[in-house]
């Protein structure tokens, strides 16, 4: 199910916009997707920050009475969004800002459907390829992140929480052992250490009798038995890879 807001403060320029999108994504035999219309930056930054909504794909408006397009993109970005931002807009003016912002189209209204249909083809490619490399959870303390599966080095179970160590931070969700790992057993790289691990083979530097050294410097005390076990699944994935 794709998920894709439309944020203009004009409310026959939702209209327009919304024409053009359903129109693609018929053309493209795409069924799964939710639409959801926001007429100013402030209503759409209310529903993200405290409704825990996160859409795949944001068609904004640069252009808005209060907050602008932009003011709206980079507190997204200040809040870790990473949902895929196409500006709109009557004027080249903002274009620098746009990318400052890691906006991935530009388009200049009035639209036309050759230019838009090919921005959403870029658009859905980059959808699709995010997709396969992240997950999105809610984290402690409120909010919705996504996070690469790449920058997880290893998860540990905390009773109804799991702490996920990442490249650069930590941070904490409300879940159990098993719901994360029926999130990232479908990702080759992952594999799970005992009822307590769940490991990113990736960042695995060595693998000892009683410990198991990551990448980030942290070492992973376990018993014998289950680095034995743990062992085996490492090198299997090491030699297949």
């Amino acid at each position: 199910m794709y998920s894709i807001a439309l944020c203009d403060d004009d409310e026959r320029e939702l209209d327009i916009i919304e024409d053009f999108l359903t129109a693609y994504l018929k053309s493209n035999e795409t069924d799964e997707y939710k639409i959801d219309r926001f007429k100013s930056a402030e209503e759409l930054l209310e529903r993200i920050t405290e409704r825990e909504y996160l859409p795949d794909l944001l068609l904004l408006d640069i252009f808005m009475s209060g907050k602008t397009g932009v003011e709206a993109a980079e507190e997204l970005r200040r809040q870790e969004c990473g949902t895929l931002i196409v500006f709109l807009t009557t004027s080249k003016e903002y274009a620098l800002e746009a990318y400052g912002v890691d906006a991935l189209q530009y388009l200049v209204k009035p639209l036309d459907e050759e230019r838009f249909f090919h921005a959403m083809e870029i658009v859905f490619q980059q959808i699709k390829k995010a997709g396969e490399e992240q997950i999105v959870m809610k984290v402690a303390g409120g909010g919705i992140r996504q996070i690469k599966t790449d920058d997880i080095v290893y998860c540990e179970s905390q009773k109804n929480y799991q702490m996920l160590y990442l490249d650069t931070e930590e941070c904490r969700v409300r879940i159990t052992a098993k719901e994360m790992w029926e999130m990232l057993e479908h990702f080759v790289q992952f594999s799970r250490c005992g009822r307590s691990y769940i490991l990113n083979l990736n960042h695995v530097v060595s693998v000892e009798k009683e410990e198991i050294l990551m990448d980030n410097e942290c070492r992973i005390y376990i018993p014998r038995n289950v680095s034995a076990e743990f062992k085996k699944v490492y090198f299997s994935y090491y030699f297949d890879s």
